[in-house]
Order: structure tokens, then sequence, then C-alpha cells
């Protein structure tokens, strides 16, 4: 890291500089030019000295990325450059008034944005032709430069002569932005994408059992509750890496109180590290195991509070099930092996999950005996392939000691800003005022685990029944990454050389790009008007146009509202409400909690002067915070302290009342026989699941990778290094957070395998090499990967460079069409070709 600072001093960027050479570039000279990844001209020190003492202004700027915090992030402009960056300095820091820090990747923010990788003018691919030309190619053919309108006529004229020769259906739109959608929706329509991918299997398990939304307002206890605990236990929840900002923050603060803290997780995670009293390593897609046999051993040493479950819960025995259902259908008897003859003791357990029998006990007596105890999982345990029975069990554990509806006790699936932050939003944006247009075509959906084999076989899932016949031909891909980030990216790249038409629109060519016909260049954030974003329930972050657009870049809006003219659709339909308006509307609508909790109330103050300094219709209003001083803050922040109105745990009303607050589910109760959920999955077409909670293998766990001869199960973790594929390509990142291949340090030695040593990794989809991390770190038979990596892929080797984890992970649907990327065999083998670090790798520049 000391490397990257000294770096930093040389270097200084010259916005004109950049632009001048950059502009004169040719793809092949681009990649001979050798510059930081930053996008930085190098200036000798008496230049550096004076460009650093010149006058500038700090502005708040987007940190728009899925990363979990999105926090408080400065830029400071000189001359329309951004030359350094900070976070927040609002506030005086304490424990219960925290300030809203950024992380590594917000302070890179500057070299991501002004990256000389940025997309600077629109292209085509050189042997694209109408029809597709030579689509395999694709990833592979030279890029020609064109004009915007050149672009936009190509683009237009595909998506006629598609809808003219097969239908509406045709067009798919995976995600990535508003705006094409609305062209699309109003030219007849398009088939999009379901299922989710960071919750895992918790997405529709929570709602059905507790008939409360899956979402940080709903579960678990906000960070001051957390303190009121004797007992934490983070299951499978890293949020030092998967939720930035202030959750490990807030948990610390716990553990200075005293409370314990127990880790269960493959990995010794960075979380673990600071906050661990004890580390549980476990084998992936196994955790159910170990909750029955902790239920086992809290059934026959009587540790149960049979109260609660009488009270509050549906199913926990035979005198307690709904109306028609099977009496040897309940969780007491399926525990304890009454008709299936299987015991789910502690025995049974560790010889699935890997812990052992004893461990198991003591585990399940002090989660007993500690109330109040919270579990927090993540969406890491429960993004397993037919993974439902995991969440649901887990909430059960929590059922049968009565840990729910007390302060600082539940189970919470909170992640990214919701970890540690339960609770109604205190402070939250007005709505932008934009009509939707409705997709005519909204019927017609491909789950992510099948939608790239669909367009290779003409066939989906919808439902039970036989598969209905899809023709895709048009793959449109907004600002995200969905050819990198779903599982089965093989089956992806094969399906984007199969269809007619291929177009993406981003700042870089990242992998949807690399994989297009046509790309368009589009501006970040940064470069945009303005905006409100969020981090938890406690603050709104006002942000600013921060430079101007780079290059040749548009915004999304503006290139639906050209396609539209082109495809003889109104524009003002497209665009009904400028972007001034817009943001004048949240504003305008933002509201805070009053402090005596009574609800809400205005928090932006409008005079009729700053009405007409930002060019919009409005009334002048009271509020919290003026106009004004939000602008120049960037943040509001709502105060906050021990023992005020606002604290919150999930439940707590339920249990205080029953029958005046009984929930909404159809026993009014918390359902551990749940045969709304039973049927909810068995509808979706891919498999069926027990009413119970139950253990039934993942597709691709642990007894499948034995069987199959792959030994190793693969866990993708969130990395520090990028948010899911987001800012992978910033060698300043890249070389602080190498893309490391995770091995525990005896798998190593069977293999002969030492740190740094290059490792070939298969599954049943794909390979990969990586470097080698030898550590204590990771469970033995557990390997790990971070996820997001834009793929390098060698054809002729058939490996993947860059360590891509969706090259390993199978497209397999399943459940409620979650994903499945934590259940994945692998085998491991020595590769004897060398590899250089990826940040000294050639970046992605074009012209």
């Amino acid at each position: 890291m000391a490397d990257l600072i000294g770096k930093a001093k040389d270097y200084m960027l010259s916005r004109r500089s950049f632009l001048r050479m950059t502009a004169t570039f040719t793809a092949g000279a681009a990649a001979a030019v050798t510059l930081p990844g930053c996008g930085l001209v190098k200036v000798n020190a008496e230049q550096a000295a004076m460009l650093a003492n010149k006058e500038g202004m700090w502005v708040t700027s987007a940190c728009w990325h899925n990363c979990g915090g999105r926090c408080l992030n400065k830029a400071f402009v000189v001359d329309g450059i951004v030359t350094k960056m900070k976070t927040d300095d609002t506030h005086l820091d304490s424990p219960d008034n925290p300030q809203q820090r950024s992380c590594a990747r917000g302070r890179s923010h500057r070299q991501h944005v002004q990256g000389v990788d940025r997309l600077k003018y629109p292209m085509k691919r050189k042997n694209w032709e109408p029809g597709g030309g030579k689509k395999e190619l694709r990833g592979k053919d030279e890029w020609v430069r064109i004009s915007w309108d050149e672009a936009l006529g190509i683009v237009s004229s595909e998506i006629k002569r598609i809808k003219e020769k097969y239908d509406n259906t045709a067009f798919f739109y995976p995600s990535g932005g508003t705006e094409i959608p609305r062209v699309l929706s109003l030219y007849g329509g398009f088939t999009a994408r379901w299922g989710l991918v960071s919750w895992g299997a918790w997405a529709d398990v929570y709602p059905k059992i507790t008939g409360i939304a899956n979402n940080g307002a709903s579960s678990g206890n906000d960070r001051f509750r957390l303190r009121d605990s004797k007992l934490i236990i983070l299951w499978g929840a890293n949020p030092a890496s998967s939720s930035l900002g202030t959750p490990t923050f807030n948990f610390l603060q716990a553990k200075k109180e005293g409370v314990k803290f127990i880790v269960i997780d493959p990995l010794y995670t960075e979380s673990a590290r600071v906050l661990a009293d004890e580390w549980i390593p476990i084998r992936p897609a196994t955790d159910t195991t170990l909750i029955l046999a902790m239920a086992h051993y809290i059934i026959t040493n009587d540790l149960l509070d049979k109260s609660f479950l009488d009270t509050y819960c549906l199913g926990y025995d035979a005198d307690h099930l709904p109306e028609g259902a099977d009496p040897k259908e309940n969780f007491k008897d399926y525990v304890l092996g009454t008709f299936d003859g299987t015991p789910k003791t502690p025995e049974w357990a560790a010889k699935i999950c890997g812990v052992s029998s004893d461990l198991i006990t003591k585990l399940a007596k002090e989660y007993a005996t500690s109330k109040p105890v919270a579990i927090v999982s993540a969406g890491a345990p429960a993004r397993i392939n037919n993974g439902e029975h995991f969440p649901h069990a887990l909430m059960t554990l929590a059922f049968m000691t009565g840990n729910i509806g007390v302060p600082g006790a539940g189970v919470s699936p909170n992640m990214h800003s919701s970890s540690t932050n339960a609770g109604p939003a205190l402070v939250q944006a007005g709505a932008t005022k934009v009509p939707a247009i409705a997709n005519p075509k909204a019927k017609i959906k491909l789950n992510n685990l099948e939608m790239w084999q669909a367009m290779l076989d003409g066939k989906y899932t919808d439902g039970l029944g036989p598969k209905k016949d899809i023709n895709i031909q048009l793959i449109y891909h907004g600002y995200g990454s969905d050819l990198n980030q779903r599982a089965g990216m093989l089956k992806g790249i094969e399906a984007h050389r199969k269809v007619e038409f291929v177009v993406s629109q981003n700042l870089f060519l990242n992998t949807n790009s690399r994989y297009a016909d046509v790309v368009l260049p589009v501006y970040s954030q940064w470069e945009e008007y303005g905006g409100l974003l969020t981090g938890n329930r406690e603050i709104l972050i006002h942000y600013s146009q921060v430079i101007k657009p780079l290059f040749e870049s548009k915004s999304d809006m503006w290139i639906a509202k050209e396609l539209g003219k082109r495809l003889g659709l109104d524009p003002m339909v497209i665009d009904p409400v400028p972007i001034e308006q817009q943001v004048y509307n949240q504003l305008a609508g933002s509201t805070v909690m009053k402090m005596d909790a009574s609800g809400y109330e205005k928090l932006v103050a409008f005079t009729a002067e700053d009405i007409q300094s930002m060019g919009v219709k409005g009334t002048p209003q009271t509020g919290r915070i003026t106009y004004a001083e939000f602008k120049e803050k960037g943040i509001y922040q709502f105060p906050r302290s021990r023992g005020d109105k606002f604290e919150f745990t999930s439940f707590q009303d339920f249990v205080s009342d029953p029958v005046g607050k009984k929930l909404a589910t159809p026993s009014g109760k918390l359902e551990i026989y749940c045969k709304p959920l039973a049927d909810h999955i068995e509808k979706i077409g891919f498999n069926l699941k027990s009413p119970l909670p139950k253990y039934e293998p993942s597709t691709e766990g642990f007894e499948d990778g034995v069987k199959d001869g792959l030994p190793f199960q693969l866990v993708t973790i969130h990395y520090l290094r990028r948010s899911h594929s987001t800012m992978d390509n910033v060698p300043w990142l890249r070389e602080a957070f190498p893309q490391e291949f995770w091995i525990n340090a005896s798998d190593a030695a069977t293999l002969g395998i030492k740190t740094n040593d290059i490792v070939k990794v298969t599954s049943r989809w794909g390979a990969i090499i990586r470097p080698a991390y030898v550590t204590e770190r990771i469970n033995v038979g557990v390997v790990a990967v971070g996820e997001g990596a834009w793929i390098e892929y060698d054809e002729a080797e058939k490996v993947d460079k860059a360590g891509a984890t969706n090259v390993l992970n199978g497209p397999i649907p399943s459940g409620q069409g979650h994903t499945g990327h934590n259940s994945c065999n692998v085998k491991l083998e020595k590769y004897n070709k060398p590899l250089a670090p990826d940040y000294k790798w050639p970046q992605r520049i074009i012209f």
C-alpha cells in the first residue's frame, strides 16, 4: 500500500492533457501507452505542487454501487477534474452518532470515473452485419468507432427488423436502468428476467412464515438493541466485507458492552477477526443439519420455550398443525426421527456439516440458555441450490427458544445497509413523480438461472407443466453486468454468440460490452445532474454533479429519447419529467421522523429563491433542514441516542399482543409448518419443498461432490476490491486486493500447493486459474474466490485467467428461483504456466 501512496504523489491528473492524449490514441497505440489506471498523466514536481495548491471545491459525490454501504464521499474538483477524495467530516465521530465513512472503493472513485479505459465513443464490431454477421467473433472482434447517428440508426433498425421478423418477446432486457425499458415497453414490450441473487433463499421464505416483508425494516434489531443481547451469532454474515459503512462499528459497540460473538462460517472472515470470541467452521450448504441437531438437543434436554411455541407458532408438534395436515408431518417428530427412523442428533449432523457433535451440543446449550440471543445471518448460507430449508430452520430455532420479539433477540437476514439497522426508515427520499410505463409482455420472464439455456434451447419454465417456447434474438444490456454476474457464464457467452443482435450501454468495456455488437458510452452519476441516495435508515445523501460528461458519453435518458424518436415514439412520454424537476420532487417530498415518533414531517425547507435557482416548479415549504445546508453538507443524519423512541426489535408488537397484532399469515402466527411456502415453490415449477424445515441435500452440495469426485466445495465471497463486478478494472484496487484463491493449509500440503502457486479450479461447468493463498482461515475441504472478476477466457486452454466465479457456478434453477452460488463442487490441480498479477495486465482501452 505504501508503494501505491508513493505512486499517487508522482502523478497528478490533468483533464486537458488526458483528453488531448486519449483523443489521438488508436486502439493499438493506447495499449502501448503506460499510464496508471486512474487516468493520470505524469507531471514534474513543480507542476504537481502548483496544481495541488490550486483553488478547488469539495462536492458531494455519488457512491452508487451495490456494495452494501453507500456512504458519504466528497470529491475535490479543480478545473473540472477530481484530484482527491475525502469522506464524512460533517460531525465528530462517536459510537452513538457515527460518521458515515467510505471504504477503499469509495476513495478510489476518481480512478474509476476518470480512468483511461472509459469508453469514449460509440462503436461497433468490425465484422457485424444486420442479422449478426460473424457472431462467433463476439468477444474477440476488433472495434470500429462510429458516430452517434450511425450507432442509434443501427440499434433502432435492428429493433425494428427483429420485431417485424419475430415479435416483441424476442427482445431481452435483463437489467441496468429504467430508461430503455420505457422505450421497449412503449414499442410493444419485451422479455425481462426474474429471480433474486443477493438474498438467496431468504426471499420468499421469510415473508411466507412470518407474514412480513423480507427487508431491513422488518427483521432483527437496530444498532442500539443489539447491545441488549447476551450473545450474537454471525451465521454466514461478514459485514466487514459485504456490509460496509457502519455495521461492523455498530457490532463492535455491542462487543464493548460485553456481548459475546460466535461466528459460524467456512471462513475466518474479517468480521471474525474483529468480533469473534469463537469461530465454528462449517461445510457450505450443510448449515441446516447443524440447526436440526441443535433443535434435537434442545428438545431432548427440555430447553424449549413451550409456552412461546403454543402461543405464537404453528406446526411444532402434532397438536398444533393446521386442519387437514398429516399429524405425522410436525417438526418435533421429524427432528426426533419418530417416523422416518433418523433422529437428527448431533452425531448425525457432524458427519455432514463437519462440526463435531460435542461442539454442536455446546452451541445448542449456550444458545438455548443465553436469552436474549440475536442470530444475524446473510445471503451467503442461503445462496445455495434448493436452499429454502436453511432460513426456515433457522427461524424455527429461534421460535423454539422464544428468541423472538425480545430486545436483543431474533433472527435477522439483514445484509448490506440494513445490517445492524433494522427498523422503519427515519429519513427517506420523496418520489421522482415520473409515471411508470407498463410492459405489455410483463408476464413473460426468464429466470436468472435458466435465461442463457432458454436462449439456446428456445424453452423456458413458466410454472408447472411443459416448458414454453421462447425465441430471444436481441439482448439489450443497460449499465450492469448480467453476463458476468449470473451463474453459467460460459452458457451466457454461447447465448450471446447465438442471438442476432447484442447492444450494451456502459462506462467501460465490461463483460456485457465485450460480447456486444454495438456499444454506447454512457456517463456516470458523477456526470449527472444530481440526486439522492441512502445508506441506512438514519441517513439521506444529496449528491451533486461532480464533473462534466467525458468525451462523447451521453445519459441513459438521452439515448432512450433518441432511440424513441427513430422508433416513432413520443420523447415527451419517454421523459415526461426533466431531471432537475425529478430531483426537486425527491427533495421536496423527502420526509423525516418527528422527534416524538408520532409520524413524519418534511425534511427540506425551500424558499421561492431556492426553487427559482433550480429552475423548477414548486411551492415554498418549511422543513428540518434548509436546501442550502443540505446541498452543502451533502447528508442529513437523524440524531440518535441510547434509549430513544426509535429503537427497534422485530415482532415485539406481535409478542405483546398476538391477537390484536396477529401476523399476515393464514394462521396469524409464525408458521413452522408452512403450506403456503410449499405451494408457492411447487407452482414455480423447479422442485418441491416440504411445509416443514427439513434437510434436503443441495444440488452440487457436499454429498454430490463426494459422489462425483469433486472433493472441494467452493464459496464465492464479497470482496473489498470491487462491488460485485463494478470497479474490477481499477488497477489501484487490483494491486491492493489481489484476486486470490483461498485453500486450507492441510489441503494445500496434500496437493503440494504453496502460496502464489497457480492453481486450476475445475467444476462441472468450467475452469479458472488463480494464484493460491494458503491459510488456516478456511475450513478443510473448502476453497474460496472473490466473486465479480471480469472474465478473461482463454478459449485455447479452456480456462478463465481472471478468476470469474460464474465460470464455475452452474445455472441450476431451483426453489423460488434464487441463485445458488455457494453450492458448487470443484477439483484442484497445479497449473504449470505462469500468470502475471492482474494489476499489470493491459487495460481495456479502446481508442
